[in-house]
């Protein structure tokens, strides 16, 4: 099993070492926005007032006494303030629980763990961002720091799918995007309304709608099935797969691999990823 690297005690003065990777951290509420039925968007703060160092990409993970953790995406840019957002889906026992805390409550958070996108390989080139559902919360935290240093990098295009008008997240972001001149968004809903003016269809029509250049770099982030069909209109369009990055954080647990729960072949998706170039992992059955 894989390992990673851990100060876990301090024995010199007999105190525990704040950089113990498994003590959590207390966090306190700042902001709770029901953003769909299903999702809440947590605004965080670290009950000491520390700053949360993390790198965009990053995954935390989150707590409450007498119910256990979860892991989550880190749904906020390093750049901004010392604060910190996650968005928590209402799936299971942990996460429904987390979901019916208020502003002012505290949690539990351990991390940020992960490796996230590779900043070194973006910057200075053109960068596509594709986000179906929920995958918009860790790219979000891309997406932000994009837009914080728009000078390090050239063309910057979005695109971004949600399953209906009503399951789209961040509705204040995307107000703000459709009208950047930072970005080109493009973005679609599998089912409209009357209400929905915009695209229908899933998101691989979204190319269709813009010129894509060979040398982009494109991040991906969504459920599983939509990443075989973004791979094949990219194939098409001859960007290389090392210049595509997948973020598989859909498949950790632990964070620090030791359950196993992430493992794909010789790799594990919490020390390894959640953030891999897809020539690293195309040949892993269990990774798309």
């Amino acid at each position: 099993m894989s390992t990673t690297s851990c100060s876990c005690a301090n024995k010199s003065d007999g105190r525990e070492s704040q950089e113990n990777i498994f003590l959590p951290r207390e966090a306190k509420i700042v902001r709770v926005e029901k953003t769909t039925e299903a999702e809440r968007i947590f605004t965080l703060q670290l009950a000491d007032k520390s700053q949360m160092k993390f790198e965009p990409g990053q995954i935390l993970e989150v707590g409450l006494m007498g119910y256990g953790e979860i892991p989550l995406g880190l749904a906020s840019s390093p750049t901004r303030t010392n604060t910190f957002d996650i968005v928590v889906r209402s799936v299971g026992r942990v996460s429904q629980a987390l979901n019916r805390l208020q502003p002012g409550e505290l949690l539990q958070v351990r991390g940020p763990w992960g490796k996230g996108f590779p900043l070194e390989n973006l910057r200075g080139h053109d960068l596509l961002i594709i986000a179906g559902g929920i995958g918009l919360c860790p790219t979000r935290s891309l997406i932000q720091y994009t837009l914080d240093r728009r000078q390090e990098f050239k063309r910057f295009i979005l695109f971004y799918g949600a399953r209906d008008p009503q399951q789209q997240l961040f509705l204040t972001d995307l107000a703000d995007w459709r009208k950047s001149k930072d970005v080109e968004y493009q973005e679609t809903v599998d089912k409209g309304d009357p209400t929905w003016k915009g695209n229908v269809g899933v998101i691989t029509t979204l190319f269709n709608k813009t010129k894509i250049d060979p040398g982009t770099r494109v991040v991906i982030c969504g459920p599983p099935i939509m990443f075989k069909f973004v791979i094949r209109e990219l194939d098409k369009l001859g960007v290389a797969h090392p210049n595509i990055y997948v973020d598989l954080e859909r498949r950790m647990k632990c964070g620090v691999g030791k359950c196993g729960h992430c493992q794909m072949n010789d790799k594990y998706v919490c020390t390894d990823g959640p953030v891999f170039a897809f020539s690293e992992i195309e040949k892993l059955e269990e990774a798309i």
